[in-house]
């Protein structure tokens, strides 16, 4: 089962007040509905929101309301059919799909949508019938809605960053999406709707997620850092095997020279490392940008054996 269908079947389960169920509703039939004369259908491939639908329909206008299930033509999977008969034309209106002179309506009416609690009803309703997420556990946060009309695209898109979700829209070669990329608007556009259960198990997977990526990111840097200081040190070693074959090290300073010797003795060691060592084996103290300085002083004098070099 995909994680669009656990979402879908959980909210499916849940019931609101008149008001709140009249702009989900709503949100359906402007999202998925088919009229041919006096015949209005919906069709869903998820049985439980097949249900949800009928009772929404029962509860509220108490009309006859027909499902049927039917196979996909290549038999792997059912699809759920909503026949409605009655009182089509009072349903149509009544849910801001059709005005007061039978032209579809391109967006609701504001008093449809009036509370906090109906548009979250709206915006549930439109993730019911044309929403998909994608599982954390997946390489990238994608939550997306599809919709026909660009008017109702920019509709939805307000709507849901009325809740600060930032969703954009874009064309698609049918229709248009509205979508939400940010991992953390996701999380909440979630919650708006009311899949508590689908909210823990999305923020789990997503505090594990970043959680690795930030080990990771961390680890990179460490090894980056490594390499870079095994770099540095194989560089200071080179200096100091020129000094010693074209200078000696007898005219080499005395604070020079015990750096030399520290600094053979362990080539792999950080700055910080070799001035920790430094100081503990010498009883003296000696800083990372004292021993920084020593090591400039070495590298000053190599380069000025190999620019001799170059001259003569």
């Amino acid at each position: 089962m995909s994680f669009t269908t656990r979402v879908k079947n959980e909210i499916s389960n849940d019931y609101s007040n008149k008001n709140a169920n009249l702009a989900e509703l709503s949100a359906i039939l402007r999202n998925s509905y088919h009229k041919e004369d006096n015949t209005l259908e919906l069709v869903t491939e998820n049985s439980t929101v097949c249900k949800h639908i009928y009772n929404l329909f029962k509860s509220i206008y108490n009309i006859n309301v027909k499902t049927e299930i039917r196979k996909t033509k290549t038999n792997k999977n059912r699809i759920y059919i909503i026949t409605i008969n009655d009182k089509l034309d009072i349903i149509l209106k009544d849910l801001n799909v059709l005005d007061e002179d039978n032209n579809y309506k391109d967006i609701p009416s504001s008093y449809l949508i009036a509370s906090e609690d109906e548009k979250r009803a709206y915006l549930k309703g439109c993730f019911i019938v044309g929403g998909s997420i994608n599982d954390p556990k997946t390489s990238m946060y994608h939550l997306e809605f599809k919709v026909d009309y660009l008017k109702e695209a920019k509709f939805l898109s307000n709507l849901l960053n009325e809740f600060y979700l930032n969703s954009k829209v874009i064309t698609r070669d049918k229709g248009y999406m509205v979508y939400i990329k940010e991992a953390e608007k996701i999380g909440d556009f979630l919650r708006i709707i009311g899949a508590s259960l689908a909210v823990m198990y999305y923020e789990d997977i997503r505090i594990y997620r970043d959680h690795k990526n930030m080990t990771n990111r961390l680890n990179n840097c460490e090894q980056a850092n490594l390499e870079k200081s095994i770099l540095t040190s194989n560089k200071q070693i080179e200096d100091i095997n020129l000094i010693k074959e074209k200078l000696g090290l007898d005219a080499i300073d005395e604070k020079l020279k015990m750096v030399i010797d520290y600094r053979l003795k362990y080539p792999e060691s950080c700055l910080e490392e070799l001035s920790a060592i430094m100081s503990l084996e010498t009883n003296k103290s000696i800083t990372k940008s004292g021993l920084n300085h020593r090591l400039r002083k070495i590298k000053e004098i190599a380069t000025r054996i190999r620019e001799n070099e170059n001259k003569s």
